[in-house]
C-alpha cells in the first residue's frame, strides 16, 4: 500500500510543515476502514431464503432435498461473499463512507489531536479499500479555516487513491494542509512537535 520509503517522505513532510505552523499534522492509513461480516453474511442468508419457493412451485422435490440444497447455496454464497473483492463490493457506498467516517473520529481521539496546545491539531485519514480520505481539524482550526478549505485537498487525495497512488496523495495533502495551517495558526515562541510525525498504518 505505502512503502517504507514513502512513509518515510511523508514523515519528513510532515516535519517540515510543521516548521511553519504551531499545528500539529496526524496521517493515518487504513487498509480497510472497517470488516463489514454482517452485510455479506446477511445477504447470503437472505438468498437462500428465497431459493425453497421456486423448488416448491415447479418441482417435486421433496422437504430433505429442498432443504439440503438451501443449505448448499447458504454456504457456497458465505464463500464467495467472503472474497474480498466480492465481499467489499457487496457494501453499500453509504455504509462504506459513514464506517470510514466512525473510523477517522475514533482515530482523531486516539491520537490525542484533541490535546494539543491551542487545540489546532488535524488528522488526514485515509481508507484504502473504500478509496475514502477524510480531514477533521480541531476547533482551533477548524474555526478559522472553515470546511471548504480543506475539499480540495480531499479531492485531490481521494483520486490519487483512485489511481493507485495513494502516496503521492498524501505528499500533497501534508503540504497543502501545512499551507492552511501556517495562515491560520502560526508557530508562537513555545511552539514544540507535541505528536509523532511517523505515518500510522492500520
Amino acid at each position: 500500500m505505502i512503502s517504507e520509503h514513502d512513509r518515510t517522505r511523508i514523515s519528513q513532510a510532515i516535519h517540515d510543515a510543521e516548521k511553519t505552523t504551531a499545528g500539529e499534522i496526524v496521517v493515518v492509513v487504513a487498509r480497510q476502514a472497517n470488516a463489514y461480516r454482517a452485510i455479506p453474511a446477511l445477504l447470503g442468508l437472505f438468498v437462500a431464503l428465497l431459493v425453497p419457493w421456486p423448488l416448491i412451485w415447479f418441482t417435486e422435490l421433496g422437504p430433505s432435498r429442498i432443504f439440503l440444497i438451501q443449505l448448499v447455496v447458504a454456504c457456497g454464497l458465505n464463500l464467495v461473499f467472503a472474497w474480498p473483492r466480492v465481499h467489499l463490493a457487496l457494501v453499500p457506498g453509504s455504509i462504506k463512507r459513514a464506517r470510514a467516517h466512525e473510523a477517522a473520529v475514533r482515530e482523531f481521539a486516539s491520537h490525542g489531536l484533541s490535546r494539543t496546545q491551542g487545540r489546532t491539531g488535524i488528522l488526514i485519514y485515509v481508507a484504502a479499500a473504500e478509496r475514502y480520505a477524510e480531514i477533521i481539524a480541531d476547533i482551533g482550526v477548524a474555526d478559522r479555516a472553515g470546511p471548504a478549505a480543506w475539499q480540495e485537498i480531499i479531492a485531490d487525495l481521494v483520486e490519487a487513491i483512485r489511481r493507485e497512488k495513494p502516496a503521492d496523495g498524501l505528499l500533497r495533502a501534508v503540504h497543502r494542509a501545512g499551507v492552511i495551517l501556517a495562515e491560520h495558526a502560526p508557530p508562537g515562541a513555545q511552539d514544540r512537535n507535541e505528536l509523532p510525525n511517523k505515518v500510522v498504518i492500520l
